[in-house]
């Protein structure tokens, strides 16, 4: 079965930070970037609990979703320390609409980055992915969301390992994300 993601809607006004466009983002200069990057992880890290906050947050990730087609910041923001944040999100948050849409984000960054350094934790994403499809294997909307990152994921080391001129694994992936995602496949 495949569901159909809904479309990706944001309001700029409401955002916090200023929407800028892939080609703006692309162009930007080292330290306006990383002024933009610090508030971006800033509002994800944001703790408030408010329903304003949960729909700046969503706002925020439609947002990063519509930009991070475009390979060139793809690869800046998933080698930059958005990554783990989104990752720590993914673990921390309790709001299931916004842990699928931070899947989304990272299943999308992988999908259009060209680049991927060493140090990105793309084996802490993997591990937390398995884990959270694994804990809840019965709720095929849960699978849905998080399986096709898990995918890209495992697509993008694979990927990235096969281009190697001396390849060694930088990204350990346990075997539970095979298991996982086999079963997956084999139940629908």
């Amino acid at each position: 079965q495949i569901m159909k993601q809904a479309p990706l809607r944001f309001d700029s006004k409401a955002l916090p930070i200023p929407v800028y466009s892939a080609e703006k983002l692309s162009s930007m200069k080292d330290l306006d970037w990383c002024d933009f990057l610090q508030r971006v992880c800033s509002l994800l890290e944001s703790s408030e609990k408010s329903t304003g906050a949960a729909r700046s947050k969503l706002s925020l990730l439609h947002y990063l979703c519509a930009v991070a087609v475009h390979k060139e910041i793809a690869s800046r923001l998933i080698n930059s320390q958005l990554f783990p944040i989104l990752i720590q999100q993914l673990h921390a948050t309790t709001n299931w609409d916004i842990r699928a849409k931070v899947a989304r984000v990272v299943g999308l960054l992988a999908l259009h980055t060209s680049e991927l350094e060493e140090n990105v934790p793309v084996s802490e994403a993997i591990v937390l992915l398995t884990e959270t499809i694994r804990e809840n294997f019965r709720n095929s909307k849960v699978k849905q969301c998080l399986l096709p990152a898990l995918g890209e994921l495992l697509y993008l080391i694979a990927s990235k390992e096969e281009k190697r001129k001396h390849p060694r694994e930088c990204w350990v992936v346990p075997s539970a994300a095979y298991t996982v995602l086999m079963r997956c496949l084999r139940e629908g």
